[in-house]
């Protein structure tokens, strides 16, 4: 009876436990994401947990999500938040602070709902939300008005409670600690996922408990990739992972290409420019970017009432293995509280790439 249960079930395409959402400037509209965030909270019948760094939305978007969480309330569904102190006047973009105006803290306190505001020297920039310690929502993106609309960003989504765990315990500790220095250092495992009907696994890790040991794997995937790494990233500032693009470029045989954010990395390379130890990146990432032809976005200059529409996506695609979550790849993000998922899935790295084919093209002019 085994084998022939066995036999039937190698005939049924796997349900997807992954999903993901790319978001690009005009391309969709707030309602759209916002009724994609409130169907996921609408899904909780437990629990809500949200680490968010960035996390203000204008009148009717804040209605759209207070009636979603208000629902979920009222069906016994306890929700809690954990957020980072609001960013200082002239953040600094270098050390991956998002240049946006303080106001999350307002924002978050006049849901309603406990929480907690997260301390520490450097940021709490995680942006994910655990529902019933069964589902995650994670990525790039914030919750605000420009990162729905003007900013390219990616959106995961997965059932996965062995993933879903990690999370949790990443939130618990930030919730008790209100402070996320001596955080993330959780010992993770690769866990199973599908896409597109096919398996694949997914690992989770976090900083700053494994900043160290993330910029390691980081670099390591980069090093032994055999076809092609491709960029999607608002900031390149990684001297490991700079050294590591360069290497490759250098030997050969591996396909190096994507886009970038070309108007903040321009503010980067003058930052460097002061700081004698960092100023060989910025010759060394130049011929990264002019060898591997790496398209750049011109974003507004950033100001605190100007629009924000930069490309903040935080992702490579090296192989069949996807890397993004909210962790830029900077030496700061070591530090800061983060989030990145290693996905190994051959159909989600090709979704993945499709989007940055399109990028490039929407934007090599």
């Amino acid at each position: 009876m085994l084998a022939l249960v066995t036999r039937h079930r190698s005939l049924v395409t796997l349900l997807d436990t992954l999903s993901v959402f790319f978001l690009a400037q005009g391309e969709q509209s707030a309602d759209s994401v916002m009724e994609r965030l409130t169907a996921f909270i609408r899904g909780a019948t437990k629990t809500l947990d949200f680490a968010a760094y960035d996390m203000r939305f204008n009148d009717p978007l804040k209605a759209a999500l207070s009636s979603a969480l208000r629902e979920r309330a009222a069906a016994g569904v306890q929700i809690r938040f954990c957020y980072d102190g609001d960013k200082p006047a002239q953040p600094n973009v270098a050390a991956g602070q998002d240049p946006a105006p303080a106001g999350t803290g307002a924002f978050v306190q006049s849901l309603g709902y406990p929480w907690r505001r997260i301390a520490g020297m450097k940021l709490m920039h995680n942006k994910f939300i655990v529902r019933d310690g069964q589902s995650v929502w994670t990525g790039s993106t914030n919750m605000t008005d420009d990162a729905f609309t003007l900013m390219e960003n990616n959106i995961v989504t997965i059932d996965s409670a062995p993933l879903a765990a990690y999370y949790a315990e990443e939130f618990d500790q930030l919730w008790e600690k209100e402070n996320f220095d001596n955080t993330g250092d959780i010992r993770t495992i690769a866990a199973p996922i599908t896409f597109a009907g096919q398996p694949g696994e997914a690992r989770v890790m976090f900083s700053p408990g494994c900043g160290q040991e993330i910029d390691s794997e980081i670099a390591s995937r980069v090093r032994a990739a055999k076809r092609r790494v491709r960029i999607c990233s608002l900031l390149i500032n990684s001297g490991t992972l700079i050294s590591e693009l360069g290497n490759l470029l250098q030997r050969g045989g591996v396909t190096v290409d994507g886009i970038y954010d070309r108007t903040q990395m321009s503010d980067v390379y003058r930052q460097w420019q002061d700081v004698p130890s960092n100023r060989w990146k910025i010759g060394a990432l130049q011929e990264i970017v002019a060898r591997a032809h790496l398209v750049g976005k011109n974003s507004t200059p950033y100001t605190p009432t100007s629009k924000h529409d930069f490309m903040h996506n935080k992702v490579l695609v090296v192989d069949d293995t996807v890397i993004t979550g909210s962790y830029n790849f900077s030496r700061s993000a070591e530090f800061n509280a983060e989030n990145i998922l290693f996905i190994d899935s051959a159909a989600l790295a090709e979704t993945y790439s499709a989007y940055i084919d399109h990028l490039i093209q929407k934007y090599r002019s």
